[in-house]
């Protein structure tokens, strides 16, 4: 009798374990909050010219959300605070873009983090990413788990069709690649052993080819007249800039719909969580990526899943990647074991359920990214609180420069236009090499420039806040207004105990300014 009941509850124990759902990730580099779904008659943006089916089917048949943001608008960091499902800073080595930790002066804290993907492993599900990393290798448990052999070309979309005699059987190529890394992927899985795959692109990321949204994409610059943020110059080199990015990003969702008809076919979509997202805003543009505002921090996320996600659900209230992974983890019922500061999405997501749930704000910041970007290698340190009606942001170092020291930029001269088109070292490192970085700089003390090249580059005032019922753009700081001292006061005091609470080293006498944080001691 005792071994009969055993056998039952180890046989339901497998059939559960079969039933657990798959995780897709369908994670661009540098890709902003841009789709066609987010195109709103009220709010003329890029989304109204951008075509992204694959992204409109998830968010129709899944859950949209209207506003979600990074960690950290920098690569390393977001990846790393994506699959720890922590505030960025609490990563250690991986807070900073390409983790320059001093390995003699401490412990680093990330070698003693499991991460969601090894969490998901050892409870019995095979894990394997592609393309961009960004992490080192054994948060995914080794390079084995790594699908790159079938080819990379997605990364270099703009410029292999661009070349192409025959672009239709290169663009036949690059998604054949696309099928073959995901395919390598599931050959290596167990019956019935349910997957986490993570693709992750870098096309969108600089640099892109000059024109390609248009001759590749149909995408007319100048349709983008009157759409551009405030806070861009609206002239057609701008313009054609943001068109060959939108390219970009409609490359990946054509990418993303290839893998999501090789789970239709084999019957397995529905009993898979898909994720559309990215790590970042958009790249060379003013505050776009390394920004804790909007247009650098909010990204597009759609998550499909009929067992548990209601269809055409969205969701209003802010929330934060590093929600996915304790959203992955209780739809597979297991727990981190890395103390997360991210909650499950997945109470707020069924049929009937609202955004009461939900923690209804996003931590935002940032600490190094480019190495160089200023004297001494130091870094930007800034902290941001983004509820649904304001953006609170703290910058540390006021006097330092947000996007990098301007380097070769005087009052007088500036290095050549291709050389801040394709250099990112040029000046201001922090701001992504691009066309529009060139224009902004050739241009930047012609008559009503001066907004534009503050928005760029410009120094920050030691508290921002923004209100985003009447400028959702955060164009008008209203640190300053007496009429907003309250809100002020509140939401400093909401930011700095969240800091306090999670031991930021930034409050622990600046130190990411020192080793282990950065590479030097500072005297």
């Amino acid at each position: 009798m005792k071994i009969t009941l055993l056998l039952f509850l180890v046989g339901c124990s497998l059939t559960h374990a079969a039933k657990r759902p798959n995780i897709l990730v369908l994670f661009a580099d540098d890709l902003g909050r841009y789709a066609s779904a987010y195109a709103d008659p009220q709010q003329p943006s890029p989304n109204d010219i951008i075509r992204t089916p694959v992204f409109d089917r998830m968010a129709r048949e899944g859950a949209l959300f209207r506003h979600a943001f990074v960690s950290v608008p920098s690569c390393t960091p977001s990846r790393a605070a994506l699959v720890t499902g922590r505030y960025f800073f609490r990563n250690g080595s991986h807070s900073q873009l390409h983790f320059p930790w001093q390995k003699n002066a401490a412990p680093d804290p990330f070698e003693n983090i499991k991460g969601m993907p090894l969490t998901l492993r050892d409870g019995g599900y095979h894990i394997g990413h592609s393309l961009k990393l960004h992490m080192r290798d054994s948060i995914i448990g080794g390079k084995e788990n790594l699908y790159n052999s079938a080819g990379q070309k997605i990364n270099e979309y703009s410029e292999v069709l661009t070349k192409a005699a025959d672009k239709d059987a290169a663009k036949k190529q690059i998604f054949d690649e696309v099928k073959a890394n995901f395919r390598n992927f599931l050959a290596k899985r167990q019956k019935d052993q349910p997957f986490y795959y993570s693709f992750n692109p870098t096309n969108t990321h600089r640099k892109w080819v000059q024109g390609s949204g248009k001759a590749l994409w149909g995408l007319n610059p100048d349709d983008l007249k009157g759409k551009l943020p405030p806070v861009m110059p609206d002239v057609h080199e701008i313009r054609e800039d943001v068109a060959d990015y939108l390219g970009e990003a409609m490359a990946f969702d054509a990418a993303c719909g290839v893998l999501v008809a090789m789970l239709e076919q084999s019957g397995e979509l529905d009993n898979t969580i898909v994720v559309i997202s990215g790590d970042h805003g958009i790249p060379g543009f003013p505050r776009g990526k390394t920004n804790v505002h909007d247009l650098g921090s909010e990204v597009l996320l759609a998550i499909r899943w009929p067992e548990k996600i209601a269809p055409q659900r969205v969701v209003k209230a802010p929330v934060s990647l590093i929600d996915l992974t304790p959203t992955f983890l209780d739809a597979a019922g297991l727990t981190s074991p890395d103390a997360p500061n991210g909650q499950s999405l997945l109470p707020a997501l069924a049929k009937g359920a609202d955004d009461t749930k939900l923690r209804g704000w996003a931590l935002i910041g940032r600490e190094r990214h480019a190495g160089r970007a200023r004297e001494g290698e130091l870094s930007y340190p800034v902290r941001a609180l983004r509820t649904s009606r304001f953006l609170y942001v703290k910058n540390f170092k006021p006097e330092r420069w947000p996007m990098g020291d301007p380097f070769q930029v005087t009052d007088t001269s500036e290095p050549p236009y291709e050389a801040l088109a394709n250099n990112t070292y040029a000046a201001f490192p922090d701001m992504d090499m691009s066309p529009t970085k060139a224009w902004l700089v050739k241009h930047r003390k012609d008559a009503g420039m001066a907004p534009f090249i503050d928005f760029a580059w410009g120094k920050r005032p030691g508290e921002e806040l923004y209100d985003l019922g009447t400028d959702p753009h955060q164009t008008k700081n209203l640190a300053s207004d007496p009429a907003h001292a309250a809100t002020l006061k509140q939401l400093r005091e909401q930011l700095m105990g969240e800091l306090k609470e999670n031991a930021d080293p930034r409050l622990a006498n600046d130190a990411f300014d020192r080793p282990p944080y950065h590479a030097k001691e500072r005297r």
